[in-house]
């Protein structure tokens, strides 16, 4: 099961540690899927808020 980060800052640390983040954007809001070996990490941000993240993001970033 994925577990579901509602905080950017933990979303970033974990990104040090992941394979690649797939980015599924929508109207209203992007999900940031994070894969490490052991587990799917997802958040969801508004759109407005999303290219900040991606910014700070430590792997490779794949959009879906």
């Amino acid at each position: 099961m994925p577990a579901e980060i509602t905080n950017a800052d933990q979303f970033v640390d974990i990104s040090e540690g992941a394979l690649e983040c797939r980015v599924k954007r929508s109207k209203d809001v992007v999900k940031l899927k994070l894969r490490t070996p052991s587990r799917l990490y997802t958040y969801k941000i508004k759109v407005d808020r999303a290219d900040d993240v991606l910014k700070r993001l430590k792997c490779e970033i794949v959009e879906v």
